[in-house]
């Protein structure tokens, strides 16, 4: 498995409770495009429309080596692919809980399918956010602590 792009902000936003593997239908130069690792998940999210999961504000883009450029497809909304009933169970999800679809990396499968894994989460408040970061450096500062004392 090869992650070629990771949304690293997601985990600090979102607390996640649980993650599913998607399909994404992509055209051949965005392929390669991927594969050379021009991507980002910064401000993208996944939403339904039509009975369908589509991910929009994921940037990928134009490949350099292209015969047509076309900028604008950069931030296209792509069609995830998902079996029918996990998709039923998020729109579930989804329509009872506060709960928000992110998309928290994009990688290449063994056989060579590009996948996007998505995480079920719920927005963190600020001192959610603010709690975290102290409990993180109280770790970090443990750690430098007892490398010290050996």
């Amino acid at each position: 498995m090869k992650i070629v792009v990771q949304n690293k902000k997601a985990f600090f936003n979102y607390s996640i409770a649980e993650k599913v593997e998607a399909g994404i239908v992509l055209t051949g130069d965005e392929v390669k495009s991927l594969r050379a690792g021009h991507g980002s998940l910064m401000a993208a999210f996944a939403h339904f429309q039509y009975g369908e999961l589509f991910l929009v504000g994921c940037t990928i883009a134009p490949y350099e080596k292209a015969y047509t450029k076309r900028p604008e497809d950069a931030d296209r909304r792509r069609k995830l692919l998902l079996k029918k009933r996990e998709l039923m169970r998020l729109i579930g999800d989804v329509s009872r809980k506060s709960v928000t679809i992110v998309p928290l990396k994009i990688y290449f499968n063994d056989r060579g399918f590009a996948k996007v894994e998505l995480g079920l989460g719920v927005h963190k408040k600020a001192a959610g956010k603010k709690q975290e970061l102290k409990e993180r450096d109280i770790a970090r500062q443990t750690r430098r602590e007892m490398a010290g004392k050996e």
